[in-house]
């Protein structure tokens, strides 16, 4: 076949937009490719200074030490506040528990302590922003308590402006049911309600919010009730906001509920086991989240070590468990998925260790790309959005 002139310069065009098509689809290493990310560790005997930074490639899939960004006591839950110029630590200490301010500096990871206040209770576990990001929740776990802290305009932490404890019965595990334990607390997508998960209670608490004064007060009905010991721990919501999924620590199952959002109601739909049938060890159910894309639901087995795997219905909110994917470690207190949506990244707290995985966007299957190891104690991972 003859090239001519005019064919030529159309092979060339065709081939710079091609290429074009091809640049704009594989992310390559870059400003934009790299992420910051704050863990969080338990430092008591374990030989962990507080919390680290690290600069995750999402076109590698790599995690990179940035050192040690705050010397602070067990800062087991770590939040960065929306604006990015903040960031505040659970330091669970028993009757000695703190909550701790910092400033952000987004380029080098490092923390500057703005102040630190009482927790108000025993051994926060968990942190959470409203929608203004001008009030942090905090779940006392030991105590069974919640407690809201206005933000102030430079982040620092002022007087509480509510503080509840849980109230409900009890369940039936007599060892871990003895009393309330708040695991988690978020407000619901509008703002409008907070609810907080107690693993003593079985119970998903609901309470209205009054976002002006930061108040809480008690939801009618109060509360989402689990099945007597499941032993309720993390919550999340579907990103349209119309179904609520608990995975449950002593039962190691997930619950899916429809949410009604002018109530602040949870109608329960659904409760499937975490573990493959016929497994009998020891195993703690812990994390739970949402992929960005709606289809796919996860949540972290301890003692079986896997992540298992749920596809979402979208119509009706329903599960169906379609496998489990070892972390690679032992423990996996704690994953996320990272700002691209691309991967998954399992704190495997007993084994000193952050897997991440490529998440299979197509089937939700997890494929391991590198490990981060020599972390001591990794007990959750937060990223900075840009």
């Amino acid at each position: 076949m003859k090239i001519t002139r005019r064919l030529f310069a159309f092979l060339v065009f065709s081939t710079s937009l091609l290429a074009l098509a091809f640049t704009s689809a594989t992310p390559k290493p870059g400003a934009d490719s790299h992420h910051l990310a704050l863990v969080g560790t338990y430092t008591e005997k374990t030989g962990s200074k507080g919390i680290y930074a690290f600069e995750f490639d999402s076109a590698t899939g790599k995690l990179i030490p940035k050192g040690v960004s705050a010397e602070t006591l067990n800062p087991s839950w770590v939040a960065i506040h929306p604006s990015g110029k903040f960031a505040y630590a659970a330091n669970e200490a028993g009757k000695q528990s703190t909550v701790t301010a910092f400033a952000l500096d987004a380029k080098s990871g490092k923390l500057t302590q703005l102040n630190q206040l009482s927790a108000l209770g025993e051994d926060p576990c968990y942190l959470s922003f409203d929608k203004t990001g001008k009030y942090l929740f905090a779940a006392n776990y030991t105590s069974g308590n919640v407690v809201v802290f206005p933000i102030l305009p430079d982040g620092k932490l002022g007087e509480h402006t509510a503080n509840l404890k849980d109230a409900g019965s009890l369940g039936p595990n007599k060892q871990r049911q003895e009393g309330p334990h708040a695991h988690w607390v978020q407000v619901s997508p509008d703002n409008r309600f907070v609810f907080v998960s107690d693993l003593g209670l079985d119970a998903i608490l609901s309470y209205r919010f009054d976002a002006t004064k930061g108040a809480l007060t008690p939801n009618d009905p109060p509360s989402g009730k689990l099945a007597a010991g499941a032993g309720p721990r993390h919550v999340a919501f579907s990103p349209n906001g119309k179904f609520v999924y608990v995975v449950s620590e002593l039962s190691n199952t997930v619950t899916a509920f429809s949410y009604d959002a002018t109530k602040g109601t949870l109608n329960e739909l659904q409760i499937l086991s975490t573990l493959p049938a016929g497994f009998t060890g020891r195993n703690d159910d812990a994390e739970i989240t949402v992929h960005p894309n709606a289809k796919w639901l996860f949540a972290s087995n301890r003692g079986h070590d896997t992540i298992a795997v749920f596809a979402i219905n979208p119509s009706d909110g329903t599960l169906t468990h379609t496998g489990e994917f070892p972390t690679g470690g032992k423990e996996p207190r704690h994953f996320t998925i990272d700002p691209t949506g691309q991967y998954l990244l399992a704190e495997n707290q007993n084994s000193n260790s952050i897997a991440v995985f490529r998440i299979d966007a197509s089937t939700g299957a997890l494929t391991q790309v590198s490990l981060a190891d020599n972390i001591p104690s990794p007990v959750c991972l937060t990223f900075l959005s840009h």
